[in-house]
């Protein structure tokens, strides 16, 4: 059975963007098909300034969210990163296969170290590092799939050739995995900067729809998108990227077309009002069961529990492999 594992970081609270672009295919999707993890990756919230309680608190609700989105322990496993020490047993054997040029092309870790420094500041060794933690969340599984947005492909790129590199090197111990990528929603951009994901780690909210939002403020926020010169409902996602997002995001909601679904409108606003609506009520039961699960964090905790250690029974096998093949005394 194909065997598929992704994660979300705790870094801030959950949006439609990740629900779309992950966890809906996650729950809908995957979980029936494979032999599928999903997994909250707290380690990697450290990798910048952070509040301890905040990612504390962060995971616990992601985590809650997830099994609120439709995630059945029953068919998958639902774990917190930290609690399986394979991980980051794995991640520094693979450090030892990885090459510093490698770390240092990765996009994300480019962006953010030039930012520090126009500001006078550096970035944390770990931020550097992540993309070799992530290689071993993948690896450690014997990873198959691995479903990510657009801006994530490269991480799982790197994972490939570490497999690749260590298995010539030391022997065959790892699962060459691939990415895949839903066909629509996969990459939700923010509602007053369409030319930008909507992140879920930014401060500004006025054009990020968080899960738990109301609503009223849902509604608030689409009504409020910006959106492009001209009157014609057109999609075209260079010249109209805020048309572009709307048509996506109600194509997503909706199980339709972008394409097709810009030639019904004639107005900005009737785009807006139905998208608003549509994200609504695909929110809906998932906030409602949000709110069943908060009311007993005893299940919550003991869904963990149970995840992190079956994930720590199917990891470990594989890590002492690896472990004896670089090199080591494996206990």
């Amino acid at each position: 059975m194909t065997r598929v594992f992704s994660g979300i970081k705790p870094t801030g609270h959950l949006t439609l963007g990740n629900y779309l672009g992950a966890v809906r295919q996650w729950a809908g999707v995957d979980q029936h098909r494979t032999d599928a993890l999903f997994c909250v990756v707290d380690m990697h919230a450290l990798t910048v300034d952070h509040d301890p309680a905040r990612v504390r608190r962060l995971s616990r609700q992601a985590a809650t969210l997830l099994l609120a989105s439709g995630l059945e322990p029953e068919l998958c496993t639902v774990f917190v990163q930290s609690q399986v020490d394979e991980h980051a047993r794995l991640s520094y054997v693979l450090e030892c296969v990885a090459t510093d040029g490698e770390a240092r092309r990765m996009i994300q870790y480019k962006e953010k170290a030039a930012r520090e420094r126009d500001r006078g500041g550096s970035v944390r060794l770990s931020l550097l590092t992540y993309p070799v933690l992530m290689a071993a969340d993948i690896l450690a599984y014997g990873t198959d799939e691995v479903p990510v947005g657009d801006d994530q492909t490269q991480h799982v790129e790197l994972a490939r050739d570490l497999a690749v590199r260590f298995n010539q090197r030391y022997g065959q111990a790892f699962v060459v995995p691939r990415a895949t990528h839903p066909k629509v929603g996969a990459r939700v951009m923010n509602l007053q900067e369409p030319t930008s994901k909507m992140g879920k780690t930014d401060d500004v909210g006025p054009g990020i729809v968080y899960l738990l939002d109301e609503p009223d403020v849902v509604r608030k926020k689409i009504m409020r998108a910006v959106t492009d010169s001209g009157r014609e409902v057109v999609y075209d996602r260079v010249a109209r990227p805020g048309l572009a997002n709307l048509l996506e995001i109600l194509a997503a909601c909706e199980g339709g077309n972008p394409e097709d679904l810009s030639g019904v409108y004639e107005s900005y606003g009737a785009l807006k009002k139905d998208t608003a609506e549509a994200v609504v009520e695909l929110l809906r039961p998932v906030q409602q069961r949000h709110k069943e699960l908060c009311a007993d964090p005893a299940y919550v905790e003991e869904v963990l529990r149970l995840g992190a250690e079956k994930a720590r029974g199917m990891a470990r096998p594989r890590v002492d492999a690896a472990y004896r093949a670089i090199g080591l005394l494996a206990g």
